[in-house]
């Protein structure tokens, strides 16, 4: 619990720019006098570009405010409508980690160099140890020079234990002596670090599909999740990779990291909403 309460403190500190943006420079418009005229939708389509939201959602919270307030009073009420159209937005069943109900549960994590991704694993790791459960990580980034030292440094500072080769090694070999260790060890989870890529590398793509097969045909289900780091400052760019990435392998949930270094975080509604993954966790 005290954990859990350290983490949320983190986040809420973290999130103060962008919740500026949302709950200050949008609430302004708010308590202004006068009606939801073509004024009053100009200035909050404004802000919501503001915070990134991109096209389509912004003009779907606009014309939605105009259908429902056209020449009405500003008001509360129109504030409370724009906070339920965000959070509809945002409305998913599937915020969870799906985990294995027989053997371990592996999950993997994509994303492009610089992402935030290797310490985005070391926080998921040290989140469900937790909880209590049996953590391995798998250092598959045998691609770029000091990855495997790097979640080295982070395994060791959380007491997680790591399966890792020389770089330069087969990364879908490093998977599959993580696999075989997790079920012979009874591990609840097993987190694949992949080799940081851009979306116009064929040969790293083509890694990842190779590890998707691979920890598929030894753990039942796998993987069972695979998650997309996304940079929170790059705003609708985050969009683009997560579209080409979803081309390679099927994935089942973003982590928006660096959320606390942007005023950009409306880019998560834009996911959701173009996408249709959903932003399982954040990090800041």
């Amino acid at each position: 619990m005290g954990f859990r309460n350290y983490v949320f403190g983190k986040i809420k500190q973290g999130l103060a720019k962008t919740r500026a943006v949302f709950f200050t420079d949008i609430k302004v418009l708010f308590g202004l006098k006068g009606k939801v005229d073509r004024n009053f939708l100009d200035e909050l389509e404004k802000r919501l570009y503001l915070a990134d939201l991109g096209t389509g959602a912004t003009s779907q919270i606009v014309d939605r405010v105009k259908q429902a307030f056209q020449d009405k009073e500003i008001s509360g009420d129109v504030e409370v409508f724009v906070k339920e159209q965000l959070r509809g937005m945002l409305a998913s069943q599937d915020l969870d980690l799906h985990f294995n109900p027989s053997g371990p549960t592996l999950v993997m994590v994509a994303g492009i160099n610089g992402s935030g991704k290797t310490t985005s694993i070391a926080k998921l790791a040290r989140l469900y140890q937790e909880e209590g459960k049996r953590v391995m990580v798998a250092a598959c980034d045998t691609f770029r020079a000091a990855a495997v030292e790097q979640l080295t440094i982070w395994a060791e500072r959380i007491g997680c234990e790591i399966v890792k080769s020389q770089q330069g090694s087969d990364p879908a070999s490093v998977a599959h002596d993580a696999c075989e260790k997790a079920k012979a060890r009874n591990f609840d989870l097993v987190i694949v670090d992949t080799a940081g890529r851009l979306h116009t590398q064929a040969h790293l793509m083509r890694e990842l599909e190779k590890i998707y097969r691979v920890v598929g045909k030894l753990i039942e289900g796998a993987p069972h999740e695979v998650l997309l780091v996304l940079d929170g400052t790059t705003g609708q760019n985050a969009i683009v990779q997560t579209e080409q990435f979803k081309k390679t392998v099927q994935c089942t949930g973003i982590i928006l990291a660096k959320l606390d270094g942007t005023a950009k975080g409306g880019a998560i509604f834009g996911i959701k909403r173009k996408i249709g993954l959903p932003v399982k966790f954040v990090g800041v």
